[in-house]
Parts: structure tokens; sequence; C-alpha cells
């Protein structure tokens, strides 16, 4: 492969064989880019049969197995030890990078406090996107959300299906967190975590999102269920409690209760007014589950609560 902007070694973690043709679109999407990376590494998570299929298909890529116990985490980590260079990008096996992806993830790396950087996730509705869903939710689909900032920008985290790490401050912190990550249907905010301890490598450290790197990320119809919708934010309300204990506390928590008191208001009033003008009962529905998605990760919450004072108590009974 040639060399991008600035050395870059891309890791696509992969898990079943059942998105191995989303997986062969990620990597074009890779491979097309201009200037290409520098290497482009596929990690499978404990799965043989795949790691077999990919060895055989890509004699010229890096195909490795996750060296760690099963989980996003463990699998990504694995992909970033093979890179030599001193960037590494995460790309998901179900998202694409659109022209000009990596150029733009790579580009503020230029100044040397910047450790992490990540792009605008856009989703891919397979059946279409449902008509009661809010855009201040995309998040649980895996997309980047209304309120996002809409040009470069510094922020807390990014996500991992679309970010770019300096190798050495990634390897310093030991990278995404083992024990706190995605595993099978069970998701954590482990990116977020991630970033959390990068900004805390050096007072000046900086983890910008540019949301003209753009990856558009599958969203197969299993995602467009209200139930699913429930449930995702039921485990990021459980998610988000474990990362303050995990973290010494909630100061870390502010994107999140910004988001609470203004995201979330502004985006109920904005689809009522749209319903009344319109007379559209979906944008009805859209604030209805708003407020739904809102709730359930606050029972998510509450339960990881609960859970950790349990625990606590029963441990101070020992």
């Amino acid at each position: 492969m040639g060399t991008a902007v600035l050395p870059v070694t891309v890791v696509i973690a992969c898990h079943s064989r059942d998105r191995l043709d989303k997986l062969l679109l990620a990597i074009d999407s890779v491979r097309a880019q201009e200037p290409p990376p520098t290497a482009l590494v596929i990690t499978v998570d404990h799965e043989h049969e795949l790691y077999t299929e990919l060895v055989e298909r890509f004699p010229d890529l890096v195909v490795v197995e996750n060296e760690y116990g099963p989980g996003a985490s463990g699998n990504r980590n694995t992909g970033a030890a093979h890179a030599a260079t001193p960037l590494v990008a995460f790309l998901d096996d179900d998202a694409r990078a659109r022209p000009g992806w990596l150029t733009h993830l790579v580009e503020p790396f230029a100044d040397p406090d910047v450790v992490c950087t990540g792009g605008f996730v856009a989703p891919d509705w397979t059946t279409g996107e449902p008509s009661w869903f809010p855009e201040e939710f995309a998040w649980a689909v895996g997309a980047s959300h209304r309120g996002l900032p809409t040009t470069r920008a510094a922020v807390r985290n990014v996500w991992s299906e679309n970010m770019a790490v300096r190798r050495d401050a990634f390897a310093g912190i030991d990278g995404f967190r083992l024990e706190f990550g995605k595993v099978g249907a069970v998701s954590r905010p482990e990116d977020t975590d991630l970033c959390i301890r990068l900004g805390k490598t050096s007072p000046a450290a900086k983890i910008i999102f540019t949301p003209d790197a753009v990856v558009d990320h599958h969203v197969g119809p299993e995602r467009a269920r209200f139930r699913y919708f429930l449930r995702r934010s039921y485990l990021e309300g459980r998610g988000k409690v474990e990362l303050a204990r995990i973290n010494e506390g909630g100061e870390h928590l502010g994107d999140e209760r910004a988001y609470l008191t203004k995201t979330v208001p502004q985006g109920i009033v904005r689809y009522v007014g749209q319903a009344v003008r319109r007379r559209d009962r979906g944008q009805l529905r859209r604030a209805a589950a708003l407020a739904c998605g809102v709730l359930m990760a606050a029972v998510g919450g509450a339960v990881s609560v609960l859970v950790q004072v349990t625990s606590a108590s029963r441990r101070s009974t020992r």
C-alpha cells in the first residue's frame, strides 16, 4: 500500500461470518482511500473459520485473531498491537468509509496535542428510517446524533467505529478496557471510557471531532424495532453509571447532563411544534420515543446504582 497524509494503520475488527459481505465492503472502502493507509489489519474475534477464510482471501493484508477474551475491546487492542505506525484508525466491519475519510481523520494530528480524532457516522437504514425514530437517539443505532458539532471541534469523546488514536498514547493506557466493552448483545461505552483516559494523558491532550471524516454504518431491520431501541437505551443508562464508577465519579458526565438538559428538551419541543404545524402524527411519535428512551436510560442507570450499592453492602458485611 502507499502512504496516507500521516503514516496510519487502519484496524477493522470483525466477529461473525454472517457479516462477511459487509466486512468486504468495509475493506474495499479503506483500500479506495486516496492516499491509502500505510497498512490494513483485520482482527477476528474468536471465529477461527472466518479467520482462516480471510487469511486465504487476503494474503496481502495482516489478518490476526483476538489475543484476549471475547469482545470488541480485546479485538481492537489486538489489531492496534500489530500496527507499526504512529497513528491507528478504527473502522467497524459493518461501516463503509466515504472518499476522503482517512485524510480528514488524520489531518488534526498535525497538532501534537491531539491524541484522538473521530468522524461523523451516517446511519444506513436497510429498511428505511422508522417514522418514530428521533435524531437525538441516533447513537442507539451506532450513528452520530443531533446536537453534535457541525464543524471540527474539541470534544470529550468520539466513537470507536470511526476513530483514530496516537499509538503511543493508546498503548500507554493499555488501550480499550478489556472488562468494559461490547460483548455479544451487551453494549457499554468503552469508546467514551477510552477517550476520557486519553484526555488525561497530558494537560494539553485534545480529542477532535471532525465531521468531514464520514462513514456509513449499516443499520439492519432488527435495530429498527422499538423493542431494540428501548433495550439499547436501557443498556446505555447502565453503562454510563458504570463509566462514572470506573472513572472515579460523575464529573466526566458533563456531556450527558448537557444532552439531558438541552438536546432532549429541544428535540421534544421541535417535534411537537412540527406535529402541530404539519399535522404530522409521526412527529408526536418521535417526541414520545425520545421521552421513552430517556426513561429507559434512567431505569438502566437506577439498576446499575442498585447493583453497586448491593455489592458494596455485601462486601462490608463479610
